[in-house]
């Protein structure tokens, strides 16, 4: 009976050691997972942020350019009215001259 319960001690031992070492190997691959799986999730909010911070600029650029399109457009159209108005007057100079 000595022996049987030698026996079965040193198969137990043997048994949790195993456990033990493939414990350590999960663990580790555990780890080496979740450092990965943190890594992704750095690079996928910095590159988020920055689509963010490139659509902002990009809304803030288009609103400058559609706002010098108008201010140009303004421009042209207060040229054409006082070029219009010039035409206008020299038309009616010449009338009251005659």
């Amino acid at each position: 009976m000595k022996k049987t319960t030698t026996a079965l001690a040193i198969a137990f031992g043997v048994l949790a050691l195993a456990a033990c070492k493939k414990s350590a190997n999960e663990q580790a691959a555990e780890n080496v997972e979740s450092n990965y799986s943190n890594a992704a999730e750095n690079v996928e909010a910095a590159t988020s942020n920055a689509g963010e911070a490139i659509e902002s600029n990009a809304e803030n650029a288009s609103s400058d350019v559609k706002a010098a399109g108008k201010n140009q457009a303004e421009a042209l159209k207060n040229e054409g009215k006082e070029k219009a108005n010039e035409i206008r007057n020299e038309g009616n100079a010449a009338t009251n001259t005659h």
